[in-house]
C-alpha cells in the first residue's frame, strides 16, 4: 500500500511540473509566435479557443462513448475507460503530438525544442498512468509495454506527415501553433491541475506548488536561452 501512495505522489509530482510546463510553453511562447507569424491576431486568438473547444468535445464524446449506459436522469461517476478506448486516445493524442511538434520546429528551431519539452513533460505522468490502468484492467506487462511503444512511435508518423503537408501551406503554421496553445491550455487546466486538487495534505500540496512553479521555470528560462 505504501509503495502504491509513493508511486502515486511522484507521479502526482511529475503531473504539477507539466502542468506549469504546458502554461508557460502556452502562454510565453506557442501564443507569441503564432501572434507574430499570423495575419490577422484575432483568427490565431480564435484558433487557440478551437484548440480547447476541440479537445473538450474530444474528451466528452470519449467518455459519452463508454458510458452511454448510465441510466438517464442519473448522475453517474467518470467511467473507467475501457483497453480499445484507452489505446485508441492515446494513439490519437500521439499522432497529434507529432504534427504539433513539426509545425513548432517548421516556424524555428526554439519553438520545436520548447513545443518537444512541454509534450514530453506532459507524456511521462501520461504514460505512467496508461500504464497502471492498463494493468489494473487486466491487460499482461509485456503486452502494455508493446501497446505503449507503438502507440509512442504513431507521433513520428504524425511528425512525418505535418512536415510535408505543412511544409507547403506556410500560412496554417501560425494557426497550428495557435491550436496546439489551446490544446496545452485544456489540458494543464481540465485534466492535470484538478488531479492536484485531490490531496488536501499540506506537504504535498506544497511540493506539486513547487514543482508546478519549476515548471514554468524551465520553460521560461529555456525561452530565454534559445531567444
Amino acid at each position: 500500500m505504501w509503495k502504491k501512495k509513493l508511486v502515486e505522489g511522484k507521479t502526482l509530482t511529475l503531473v504539477a511540473f507539466a502542468a506549469g510546463a504546458m502554461l508557460a510553453a502556452s502562454f510565453l511562447d506557442l501564443i507569441p509566435e503564432a501572434l507574430q507569424e499570423g495575419e490577422d491576431s484575432q483568427s490565431v486568438l480564435g484558433a487557440v479557443l478551437i484548440g480547447i473547444i476541440a479537445f473538450f468535445f474530444l474528451e466528452r464524446f470519449l467518455f459519452w462513448y463508454h458510458h452511454h449506459s448510465c441510466p438517464e436522469g442519473k448522475e453517474c461517476e467518470a467511467p473507467v475507460p475501457t483497453i480499445p478506448l484507452l489505446i485508441i486516445g492515446d494513439t490519437l493524442h500521439n499522432f497529434l503530438d507529432g504534427i504539433i511538434i513539426a509545425g513548432a520546429f517548421l516556424v524555428n528551431t526554439r519553438l520545436g525544442v520548447i513545443t518537444s519539452l512541454a509534450v514530453g513533460f506532459h507524456e511521462i505522468p501520461q504514460e505512467i498512468g496508461d500504464f497502471g490502468v492498463l494493468l489494473a484492467l487486466g491487460m499482461e506487462k509485456s503486452k502494455v509495454l508493446l501497446v505503449n511503444i507503438l502507440s509512442a512511435l504513431i507521433s513520428f508518423v504524425g511528425a512525418v506527415s505535418a512536415f510535408y503537408f505543412l511544409s507547403a501551406s506556410w500560412q496554417m503554421i501560425p494557426y497550428l501553433i495557435a491550436f496546439a496553445a489551446g490544446n496545452f491550455i485544456y489540458i494543464a487546466a481540465s485534466d492535470l491541475i484538478p488531479q492536484l486538487h485531490r490531496s488536501f495534505e499540506r506537504k504535498i500540496a506544497i511540493s506539486q506548488t513547487i514543482f508546478f512553479i519549476l515548471g514554468i521555470l524551465v520553460i521560461w528560462i529555456t525561452t530565454s536561452l534559445f531567444a
